[in-house]
């Protein structure tokens, strides 16, 4: 996720371990062009809280260039544009709300984090989505662990609630931070596996709210949906920490294939 600063923009390799089914991952996509935006011009605030991505085309692994536009910055926030060209042509657009966050928990909270097995219980996600037709090199770089109640589209028998959950960690022993949780909000395999719409749904529009710094330890993760119609599923994400913190939470209007 780093990029390095060349002129008036910042150059990224966009690196294809971070891909499903050939194409670059969106959470992190997302991540790569906060990091700009927190070098560029973070400051005083070096975490993102509000992020929205635009997906215009889809970016191939390699060179890209990110250009950083700030907004304003104020009191308690810095607001920033983010394009991510390849080409001359913008791939990616994102809106970016940066502040400094907090370890904190809630003052009040209503939402209770998602009850799953234990994580040795949750088998790991391969690098081919059973049941799916491509490779999920993503799987490499993300250990990720579903509940065996959310699995039932592996036997062809889907619950049709259109939720999907489990046990998410970086596989290298890293951390969790504000950045990385943006590639926990985009999870694989999209909340359609359990409507019995399996295949790639490539994410048109995705916000994400990063509430707080997560405390080490694997996340837990729940995704659903709530609507398909004409080939447009939404999706809304919840993450929790190791202290059972809401650290994150997303919606997004991705692509899906539906039955003729």
């Amino acid at each position: 996720m780093s990029v390095v600063r060349r002129g008036d923009a910042y150059e990224a390799d966009l690196d294809p371990q971070w891909s499903v089914g050939g194409k670059l991952h969106g959470g992190y996509l997302l991540a790569v062009m906060g990091r700009a935006v927190c070098d560029g011009v973070g400051g005083d605030h070096p975490h993102p809280s509000v992020v929205s991505g635009l997906f215009v085309a889809a970016p191939t692994p390699g060179s890209a260039e990110i250009h950083v536009e700030s907004l304003r910055t104020g009191r308690s926030t810095t607001q920033a544009r983010a394009r991510l060209t390849q080409g001359g042509a913008v791939r990616v657009e994102a809106l970016i709300t940066l502040e400094r966050l907090e370890e904190a928990g809630a003052w009040w909270a209503g939402l209770e984090p998602v009850d799953l097995r234990e994580e040795h219980e949750c088998p790991r996600t391969p690098l081919v989505v059973p049941g799916g037709e491509f490779p999920v090199p993503l799987m490499e770089v993300v250990e990720q662990r579903l509940d065996p109640d959310h699995l039932g589209f592996l036997s062809g028998s889907p619950s049709r609630r259109g939720v999907v959950a489990g046990w998410h960690r970086l596989a290298d022993g890293s951390d969790w931070d504000p950045l990385s949780l943006l590639v926990a909000l985009d999870p694989v395999p999209s909340a359609g596996f359990d409507l019995d719409l399996p295949g790639w749904a490539p994410t048109i529009q995705m916000s994400a709210y990063i509430r707080r710094v997560p405390a080490p330890g694997p996340l837990r993760v729940r995704t659903y949906a709530a609507d398909v119609t004409k080939g447009r599923m939404d999706e809304t994400v919840y993450a929790w920490d190791s202290k059972d913190r809401l650290v994150a939470q997303a919606t997004q209007l991705a692509a899906i294939r539906m039955p003729a």
